[in-house]
C-alpha cells in the first residue's frame, strides 16, 4: 500500500509540473493538439489518436508521444546549468539524451562530452578541474563514474537529470537485494541506463542482465536445470555481477527493466520467468520466489506504447517515427507500427527532400535508406509519431515540410480551430 502511495504522488507532481525549456523546443501545432486532449481527457483513459484533416491529406497522430517528463526535466537542469555558469567549463557525461538536435544546441553553448554512448572516454579525467560543472545525462550514472567525480572534487548531484523512474528501478532493485533477490534485468547491455542500474543493482543484489525473449530462455534452460551450470558464465559472462553463483543465485528472483524498453516486452519475460518458477516451485510458493515488480515500467513508456496500439487499429498509407536514430524507445515505436504499415524512421524535417525523396534509417540492418514515397502517388493517410526525446517542434517541422506536396490544403490555423478548448 505504501509503493502505491509513492507512486500516486509521483504521478501527481509529473502532472502538474511544468518545465522551463527553451521556446524553441515548445510547439504551437502539436502543442495546441495536446493540450486540447489533455483538458478533454484529464485522466487520460482515452487513448484514441487524434486526426488533422487538411482536405487533401490526413494526418494521424497518437494520443501520447514525444517529451516525457524525465526529458523535459533533464533539458531545464542542463540549460539551468548553462545560465548559472557563464564562466565555467561544462561537461555532459554523455549524451543527455538520444535527441541529435538537442545535444548539437548544447554543444553550440560550449557543453562538451565526456563519453560517447557507450562509455569510450572522449576526454580524459585528469584534464577535469574541482570548479567544473558536469551535467549528469537523464540515464543517470554508474556508482564508479559517481565516485571519479567526487574524488576529483566535483559534486555529481549538483546538476543531476537522472529521470525519477530511472531512480525507481534502482530502488527497487536495492530492496529486492536487501531481501535476497537476484535482480533480472531487462535491458541492453551497452545502453547507458542500463549500465547505470546494473552498477547500482549489483551493489545491493545479484544481478543479470537479458536483452530479450530469448535470452530468457537461456537464462530459464540453466535455471530449470536443462543446461549444465557449468555453461553458464560462457553464455553470460558479460551480463552478470561479480561473484554471481548460478547455483546458489536463482532461489528468487525480481525481473526490472530498462525503462525504454517495450514494456509488453519486459512483461512477457517476467510472466514467463514466474511460469517457470510455478512449475520449480508451485503456485502456492511462488511468492516466496518470485517478486512482482509491475509497478517498476515507466508511466511514460507505458502510455507511448499503449497509444502507438491504438493507431495499429487505423487505416494508414505510410507512418513516419521521429527521433534520435540511437534512441531505444523510439526504436521500439518503429517496431510496433512496422507491423501494419510502411514505417520510415526520420530524425527531423531535413531528411524529407524537396523531390519528395525521403532518407529514413533501417532499424534491422543499421543502415540509412532512400525511398520516394513522395514522389509519386501521394498518401492521403499519413501516421506521425515520435520518440520520448524528440521535440514537439520538430515534429511541426516534418508536418509543416510535408504539406508542400499537397496543393489546395487546408491552413493549418483553420485545422487548429477543431483543438479549441
Amino acid at each position: 500500500m505504501l509503493i502505491h502511495a509513492k507512486i500516486v504522488y509521483l504521478l501527481q507532481d509529473i502532472h502538474m509540473k511544468i518545465f522551463d525549456i527553451p521556446s524553441y523546443y515548445r510547439s504551437p501545432i502539436i502543442g495546441k493538439v495536446k493540450s486540447y486532449r489533455k483538458t478533454q481527457d484529464a485522466r487520460k483513459k482515452d487513448f484514441s489518436p487524434s486526426f488533422l484533416d487538411f482536405d487533401t491529406v490526413q494526418i494521424i497522430i497518437p494520443r501520447h508521444f514525444g517529451f516525457c517528463f524525465g526529458v523535459e526535466n533533464a533539458i531545464e537542469i542542463s540549460y539551468k546549468a548553462i545560465n548559472e555558469n557563464p564562466d565555467k567549463r561544462i561537461f555532459l557525461l554523455s549524451e543527455m539524451i538520444h535527441n541529435p538536435g538537442v545535444n548539437a544546441d548544447l554543444l553550440s553553448r560550449g557543453v562538451q562530452f565526456l563519453q560517447d554512448t557507450s562509455g569510450n572516454q572522449l576526454i580524459d579525467w585528469k584534464a577535469l578541474r574541482a570548479d567544473d560543472i558536469v551535467i549528469i545525462p537523464a540515464f543517470g550514472t554508474t556508482i564508479d563514474i559517481a565516485q571519479k567525480l567526487e574524488t576529483i572534487g566535483i559534486a555529481p548531484e549538483k546538476y543531476n537529470t537522472t529521470c525519477p523512474f530511472v531512480e525507481k528501478v534502482w530502488k527497487r532493485s536495492q530492496k529486492l537485494g536487501e531481501d535476497n533477490y537476484t535482480v533480472i534485468i531487462h535491458g541492453k547491455n551497452n545502453h547507458e541506463e542500463t549500465r547505470a542500474t546494473f552498477s547500482h543493482a549489483q551493489v545491493y543484489a545479484k544481478s543479470v542482465i537479458v536483452k530479450d525473449m530469448a535470452e530468457t530462455k537461456m537464462l530459464a534452460d540453466f535455471i530449470m536445470g536443462r543446461k549444465p551450470l557449468s555453461d553458464f558464465m560462457s553464455v553470460f559472462e558479460n551480463a552478470v555481477s561479480d561473484g554471481f553463483d548460478p547455483s546458489t543465485d536463482f532461489q528468487k528472483i525480481g525481473v526490472v527493466n530498462q525503462t525504454t524498453m517495450l514494456a509488453s516486452d519486459t512483461q512477457a519475460i517476467s510472466d514467463y520467468l514466474q511460469s517457470e518458477f510455478i512449475q520449480k516451485y508451485g503456485s502456492e510458493q511462488i511468492n516466496d520466489h518470485f517478486a512482482n515488480t509491475r509497478d517498476t515500467l515507466c508511466y511514460a513508456t507505458n502510455d507511448n506504447q499503449t497509444a502507438t496500439l491504438e493507431l495499429l487499429k487505423e487505416d494508414a498509407d505510410i507512418a513516419l517515427v521521429i527521433g534520435g536514430y540511437n534512441s531505444s524507445n523510439t526504436s521500439h515505436l518503429v517496431e510496433l507500427l512496422e507491423q501494419k504499415f510502411p514505417t520510415y524512421f526520420i530524425k527531423d524535417e531535413t531528411e524529407l527532400k524537396d523531390n519528395g525523396n525521403l532518407s529514413h534509417f533501417n532499424i534491422h540492418s543499421k543502415a540509412q535508406n532512400e525511398s520516394n514515397p513522395f514522389s509519386g502517388n501521394l498518401p492521403k493517410k499519413i501516421i506521425i509519431s515520435s520518440g520520448a526525446s524528440c521535440p514537439d517542434s520538430v515534429v511541426d517541422r516534418v508536418i509543416q515540410k510535408l504539406l508542400k506536396f499537397y496543393e489546395g490544403h487546408q491552413p493549418i490555423e483553420n485545422v487548429l480551430l477543431n483543438f479549441e478548448n
